[in-house]
């Protein structure tokens, strides 16, 4: 064997091409679909501006995919999957570790070219695109131990019947995201759904087209083969034509519950197929009088101001035990005066960026009206600023509020923006019945140094993410998805690559003859 094969050849895997030379296109708003491994300018169809929010002007036309492209899309990936679904995870295992070599490689470029498509701080994007190399390469790495079959002995022994699993790719998989963490969502998906063997047909938001884009070439320059991920962009239509396609065998969405509710109904349409929903949240952070209050500002900044407050975990519902309530509030309005420079999102020092559009931020700008008719106060910030340099960007100061109940608006409905609400609380069992009185159940932090009532509270909080003295980590390996109405299904961790599978029964009978009951 060794005179005529080598040991890749010996092996049966296949090595993939060397990574191409990928650098970051200056226009990464220019072709915006991204279809049989190349980018796509969709000429002839309708199209919607796409801005800039740091500066708020418009830097592109994006097209609005019709149900004829869409179905193009789909059956282009479908016959790619063919080709990539055969491969062992090992090999795909190399590409995508390829896909995230180059990503490290070209952070900086990829990280500017995300502050411009969604408005972030640079320096959160540098986190971000350094999470979602991290992300590709924890999918790859442990697929070929995940995706593994079982074998079960049957009644009569081995040597006479037996059984084996298979887990084997679904297919086609719909991904539709978010325009909050543009890169990232998209990472959360295709990266499991990849790894897994799958072949994927992804809409961002056209909020946020660009970056998923960008991942496409970043992934076809790595070897991954062409069509087996395609990027079409659009709206309702869009999304509508991709979810009740019959050779999408499962879709993934991030957004809003409204939204998510049309998923599912769209999804159940025409044929049936497993769906993945993370909605929105209307998190609580719980302060307990016993907490180092230095810790729980810190904490609340995380908690609230991140990403412009667009995330979808942030607690703008704070309750503070009564005993240290004037400290906190103190603290964390000083902190927030000092800390938050809201600014040009490319420049290192700014910590505040721009949020996604004008609407949105006019959306939060009507939560801190509401907030002050019904008896809120306002005690910094919840007024649009024009920052030197990008003063037509859509900027907000990030707004501290008190002073309202339980039933107000502000603090029953997500805001998804830059307002931290304090509400007091005297004891355990008043504030876990609070925060649980909600229909949304994605987070919920607690700080206190007694442990026990840590781990206490969090057995007793709806929510698919606790938080014990910290907020908003993240991290690959732990599922991250809800309860209630804030979606179901779980984005990272093992399971999630399982959800991108579907098991196979074999029996199996070595006899020579096979006996019969009747």
């Amino acid at each position: 064997i060794e005179g005529t094969l080598s040991r890749s050849q010996y092996l049966c895997i296949t090595i993939p091409p060397l990574i191409m030379s990928f650098s970051v296109p200056s226009d990464v708003a220019g072709g915006l679909y991204f279809l049989d491994g190349k980018r796509v300018s969709g000429e002839g169809e309708k199209t919607f501006p796409v801005y800039e929010p740091r500066s708020g002007t418009v830097v592109a036309q994006c097209p609005l995919a019709s149900p004829s492209t869409v179905d193009a899309a789909v059956r282009a990936a479908s016959a790619a999957h063919s080709e990539w679904g055969c491969k062992t995870e090992l090999e795909r295992a190399q590409v995508l570790h390829a896909a995230a070599r180059l990503i490290r490689d070209n952070l900086e470029e990829i990280a500017r070219a995300e502050v411009r498509c969604n408005g972030k701080p640079i320096y959160e994007a540098r986190v971000d695109i350094a999470s979602s190399a991290d992300t590709l390469d924890y999918f790859a790495g442990i697929a070929p131990a995940v995706l593994q079959g079982d074998s079960m002995d049957l009644p009569g022994g081995p040597l006479t019947r037996f059984a084996y699993t298979r887990r084997e790719p679904l297919g086609v998989v719909g991904c539709i995201g978010a325009w909050n963490y543009p890169f990232q969502t998209c990472m959360w998906k295709i990266a499991p759904a990849l790894a897994a063997g799958n072949a994927v047909v992804y809409k961002p938001s056209p909020f946020a087209p660009a970056s998923p884009v960008l991942l496409g070439e970043i992934l076809t320059a790595a070897g991954l083969p062409a069509g087996v991920y395609q990027v079409v962009q659009g709206e309702g239509e869009t999304g509508q034509a991709l979810c009740e396609h019959p050779l999408i065998r499962k879709l993934s969405f991030t957004g809003s519950v409204a939204t998510g509710q049309k998923v599912q109904q769209a999804c159940a349409s025409k044929n049936i197929k497993p769906v993945t929903l993370e909605l929105g949240g209307k998190s609580a952070l719980v302060i307990f009088a016993d907490s180092e209050v230095k810790s729980t500002v810190a904490a609340a900044m995380l908690a609230n101001f991140l990403n412009q407050g667009q995330v979808c975990t942030n607690a703008t519902r704070v309750f503070v035990q009564r005993g240290i309530l004037e400290e906190f509030t103190n603290e964390l309005v000083k902190e927030a005066n000092e800390k938050l420079v809201v600014g040009d999102p490319l420049n290192d020092n700014t910590r505040v960026g721009a949020n996604i559009n004008e609407g949105h931020l006019n959306r939060i700008l009507g939560y801190v009206e509401s907030a002050k008719k019904e008896g809120g106060t306002v005690l910094r910030g919840g007024v649009r600023v024009h920052p030197e340099g990008v003063e037509n960007g859509f900027y907000l100061e990030p707004a501290v509020i008190t002073g309202l109940n339980d039933d107000s608006t502000a603090v029953r409905e997500e805001i998804f923006g830059a307002c931290c609400l304090i509400l007091p609380f005297d004891t355990e069992e008043e504030v876990v019945r609070r925060v649980n009185n909600t229909s949304f159940g994605l987070a919920a932090g607690v700080f206190s140094k007694n442990l026990a009532r840590c781990h206490r509270i969090a057995a007793q909080l709806e929510a698919g993410t606790v938080f014990c003295n910290s907020y908003n980590d993240t991290e690959v390996n732990v599922p991250f998805g809800g309860y209630k109405n804030s979606g179901h299904g779980r984005e990272n961790c093992p399971d999630t690559l399982k959800a991108y599978t579907q098991i196979k029964a074999v029996y199996v009978n070595v006899q020579d003859s096979l006996e019969h009951c009747f």
